[in-house]
């Protein structure tokens, strides 16, 4: 599974930067998708990035205010989410599935390895 970290309370405008860490195994060939779970709203998918080789997918309309990165010295993948918005409130999870290729599943349903999630909440 992964650990999530860096969430907490943060005021508009503000942010964070979300950390997904594995526990029992290594990002040698996986694609981790950054997912969050919004009142109301369900579930939504976020960035995702190839661990070999740091490619990305960015869905259209998050453009701009995230940004997914890895480390591959501490086995890490980060998200970086700028100018906090109310909406932007939720739990924030990410998921991965191991392949010798990139690909960017839409559903958490094809991912083999999640996280229990770091909360977010955004208000003044």
């Amino acid at each position: 599974q992964f650990v999530e970290s860096g969430g907490g309370l943060v005021q508009p405008g503000g942010s964070l930067r979300l950390s997904c860490t594995p526990s029992g195994f290594v990002l040698d060939y996986f694609t981790i998708r950054w997912f969050r779970r919004v009142p109301g709203k369900g579930l939504q998918g976020l960035p995702c990035i190839f661990s070999h080789d740091g490619r990305t997918f960015y869905p259209p309309s998050l453009m701009g205010r995230f940004t997914i990165s890895r480390d591959n010295a501490n086995d890490t993948v980060y998200l970086q989410v700028n100018n906090l918005k109310d909406e932007d409130t939720g739990l924030y999870f990410c998921a991965g599935r191991r392949r010798s290729y990139f690909r960017c599943d839409e559903t958490i349903a094809e991912y083999d390895h999640r996280g229990f999630g770091t909360q977010v909440i955004v208000s003044s």
